[in-house]
């Protein structure tokens, strides 16, 4: 196959990604290092904020590296396997992230409105066992769109009008009938999307219910501050992952799907440490500690 990728300002867009997939390393690197290192840190919360931060290193080495590469090179050749490859990781690593926030949302709904159940709902357990499903939900449907989707035949150019080998892009290739197809992968997307997404909203009623009946503002705001990162995080990767992937066919995605997936491939990554780093000082504290700051 063959990436079409960016056509214009191909050497400042690698300029401007380069530098955003170093800031997303390091920051990446130093939520997992701090939550790590830190005993103040060894809690659920920073737990699922590891393994956040690891799926978010994962998705941007699944695409920016090839992406930077193909900048620089005039002729931006994928094989088939690797095609394939970089399509189960794109799914599977989504797909892992998006029931992982939702994990992240009970955690913020047993602290806050069952805080006396928290060290016994929370334990170290039932944490491990919420973060393997959230990484093996990811595995079945991603194998199986993918293996179905590369079994098809392809024709044409064979060009991906895409910067990475997403299904939308790959499946406008295959030279048969994929009616089938794009009904089940419309179907699996939205599970993937929804099921999570409720579970995340379902818990932030709760939650907001429950601040709203606190007796002081101070308790009322510190509640309010625990939870703000993670609504954050939420609405960013609802506003970019599910917009391309519940929209695939509308034109308006077709036209600015590269924008739009860019803003969750780079952006996103880019900024999730920091949404989190930004007004926590525990994590501030231990990121001085990594650092060696005084």
């Amino acid at each position: 196959f063959i990436l079409q990728g960016f056509t214009t300002l191909q050497i400042f867009i690698f300029e401007v990604i380069l530098l955003m997939f170093l800031i997303t390393m390091a920051g990446n690197l130093l939520v997992i290092i701090a939550a790590s290192t830190d005993p103040a840190l060894h809690t659920p919360m920073y737990y699922f904020l590891q393994n956040l931060a690891f799926i978010e290193i994962c998705f941007t080495l699944s695409i920016v590296p090839r992406m930077l590469v193909d900048l620089l090179l005039e002729r931006k050749v994928i094989s088939f396997f690797a095609c394939a490859l970089q399509l189960y990781l794109v799914l599977s690593l989504i797909t892992a992230e998006c029931f992982l926030l939702g994990a992240m949302a009970y955690d913020r709904y047993v602290a806050i409105c069952q805080p006396l159940h928290y060290a016994s709902r929370m334990n170290r357990r039932v944490c491990l066992h919420l973060v393997v499903a959230c990484w093996v939900a990811g595995i079945p449907p991603a194998l199986g769109l993918t293996g179905w989707l590369f079994s098809y035949p392809f024709c044409g150019p064979r060009e991906i009008d895409h910067f990475f080998c997403d299904a939308t892009p790959v499946l406008a290739l295959a030279c048969s009938d994929t009616h089938l197809f794009q009904y089940l992968l419309f179907i699996t997307t939205d599970i993937i999307i929804f099921l999570p997404f409720i579970l995340t909203v379902a818990s932030y009623i709760q939650i907001i219910h429950t601040i709203v009946q606190m007796p002081s503002a101070e308790r009322r705001l510190k509640a309010f501050l625990t939870c703000l990162a993670h609504l954050v995080v939420v609405t960013l990767f609802y506003c970019t992952t599910g917009l391309v992937h519940l929209k695939p066919k509308s034109s308006v995605m077709v036209h600015s799907r590269k924008l739009v997936a860019l803003s969750y491939t780079v952006v996103t990554p880019m900024l999730n440490p920091i949404i989190y780093s930004l007004r926590n000082k525990e994590i501030k504290h231990a990121l001085r500690k990594v650092l060696g700051s005084k």
